[in-house]
């Protein structure tokens, strides 16, 4: 809450590059989370943003220099790296990702975070080549495994006129892995559940019977989850995304597997059913390729129906989440079809959404939902929005469900 007495500290630590202005935009997010916020500043940051700019927003000093005489006669480079609850390196170029990853101490930002005994996180921004060069990419496997939390970059257009991946993760998502690191929020001590992504069902071991989500949107609700402070725990199918910060996360390929893991995840707060779950799979699975005869008939698929993993968790009796969440993908007659499904699977809450090929939604980065939290009422229509920002409203709305309650402390 803005205004409030901040009792959590983030050292922010700021490199090189253009994305260097997005820091300040992150000072004021931390802020306004009433997260205290102090500021080193690179040789190669300064060249981006000023001083000035990070004291006036974040309300303290800004240190730039190892050798400086006043901060130094008290070690102040240990004070820095102790006197916060996490170090945050927001930009980090490849550079200070390389001296990092070595152990270099050659400025005052680099020998802070080698004196530190405090969490780490760091936000990549650079040059798509320079990502994916297998030197960096061997440096964040080396930080990776030392425990620093990375918030992978999103993909786009970049300064340098090129696209791709290595464009700093946006503000806000960047808060969200501060907040699930540091802990509290509004669901602290809650535990949530979320599925994501699509299912795969095989009909030999080369094919299977699939669909186009991405799982960008159950990936975002569960990292919005988190950064309001629950516990959450993903079950994912195949996607090519990265974990979410400050999540757990189960990998899975069938239904059959994504019910498994949701049921030994019990008991849990809250449940977000976002994947897109294949409705039927093959009867049979071949244990070989199934060879195309050249003029003959294509092979007989039966199909068998999965099992509900929406309708299992709203059913689970004792174990039943407090608030099961649902989605409707629909191409037509979307609020119609929402509403049947409200009542059919017994769930709490339906967001419905359009995934017609004209919509953009399937493997895109927006949605358009409107919630609904009772069939005989006007659904709640929530403005086109990034599939992020629909994660961060509907944590939103969890936390205001539960207000005034007591956590239950569901699960370890």
């Amino acid at each position: 809450m803005a205004g409030a007495e901040p009792d959590k500290r983030v050292l922010l630590i700021v490199s090189g590059g253009i994305a260097a202005y997005k820091a300040v935009e992150l000072i004021r997010l931390l802020r306004a989370a009433s997260i205290a916020v102090r500021c080193v500043l690179t040789q190669g940051g300064a060249q981006f943003v000023t001083p000035l700019s990070l004291a006036a927003l974040s309300e303290d000093d800004v240190y730039t220099d190892l050798f400086s005489l006043t901060d130094e006669a008290r070690m102040g480079h240990i004070e820095l790296s102790r006197d916060a609850d996490l170090l945050a390196v927001v930009p980090a170029s490849a550079d200070i990702l390389a001296k990092m990853a070595s152990g270099q101490a050659d400025d005052l930002a680099t020998t802070v975070l080698l004196a530190t005994d405090k969490p780490v996180l760091a936000a990549p921004a650079m040059n798509v080549r320079m990502w994916h060069h297998d030197a960096t990419q061997a440096n964040l496997a080396t930080l990776k495994a030392r425990g620093v939390e990375i918030v992978e970059p999103g993909e786009g257009p970049m300064a340098c006129g090129e696209f791709g991946l290595g464009r700093l993760a946006e503000p806000p998502d960047i808060l969200e892995a501060i907040a699930a690191r540091l802990g509290g929020g509004p669901l602290a001590g809650r535990k949530a559940l979320v599925t994501s992504g699509p299912t795969h069902e095989p009909i030999d071991p080369v094919r299977f019977i699939g669909n186009r989500s991405s799982g960008r949107q159950g990936h975002a609700i569960a990292a919005a989850l988190a950064g309001a402070g629950a516990r959450t725990v993903l079950v994912s199918g195949p996607t090519a995304l990265a974990d979410p910060p400050g999540v757990t996360v189960h990998r899975v390929e069938t239904a059959a597997e994504m019910l498994e893991a949701c049921e030994q995840s019990l008991p849990v707060d809250i449940a977000v059913c976002a994947a897109a779950v294949a409705d039927w799979r093959p009867e049979d699975q071949a244990g070989q390729k199934v060879k195309k005869q050249r003029g003959g008939a294509a092979p007989a698929v039966n199909l068998v129906e999965n099992p509900d993993i929406l309708a299992t968790l709203s059913q689970a009796g004792a174990d039943r989440p407090a608030l099961v969440v649902g989605f409707a993908a629909e191409t037509e007659n979307h609020l119609e079809h929402a509403k049947a499904k409200l009542g059919r699977k017994g769930c709490d809450w339906i967001l419905v959404n359009d995934v017609s090929e004209d919509s953009g939604t399937f493997g895109g980065s927006r949605n358009r939902v409107w919630r609904l939290t009772d069939a005989s009422q006007a659904p709640e229509a929530w403005p086109a929005m990034s599939k992020s920002d629909v994660g961060r409203r509907l944590a939103g709305a969890i936390a205001e469900h539960f207000a005034g309650e007591a956590p239950s402390g569901s699960g370890p």
